[in-house]
């Protein structure tokens, strides 16, 4: 099982993650606004391969034109190294 971060760590590795809050220690959030819902699944669909890549998938919620990305390891109870790496990633999808 991956190993939880602290929350020195978790505070660190955010700063580096514009647009994404961290929730309750547990969670990376970020939400993203597109034109309309048809780029917002563009969006969606370009994080099947870096999430299946990391074999760590991330919660998403769509609405219309916002998708609400939350990522968290739920066998660890929390945020770990992977949480971030794989928050890095989307950050570099359009």
């Amino acid at each position: 099982m991956a190993q939880l971060l602290t929350e020195a760590e978790i505070q660190e590795q955010a700063k580096v993650l514009s647009g994404w809050t961290v929730e309750d220690s547990k969670k990376l959030q970020i939400t993203r606004t597109f034109k309309d819902f048809i780029q917002a699944i563009e969006f969606v669909n370009k994080l099947v391969e870096p999430a299946e890549s990391a074999g760590h998938h991330p919660d998403i919620e769509i609405s219309y034109n916002k998708v609400k990305i939350t990522l968290t390891t739920h066998d660890a109870g929390g945020l770990t190294q992977t949480d971030f790496d794989v928050a890095q990633v989307i950050s570099q999808i359009n």
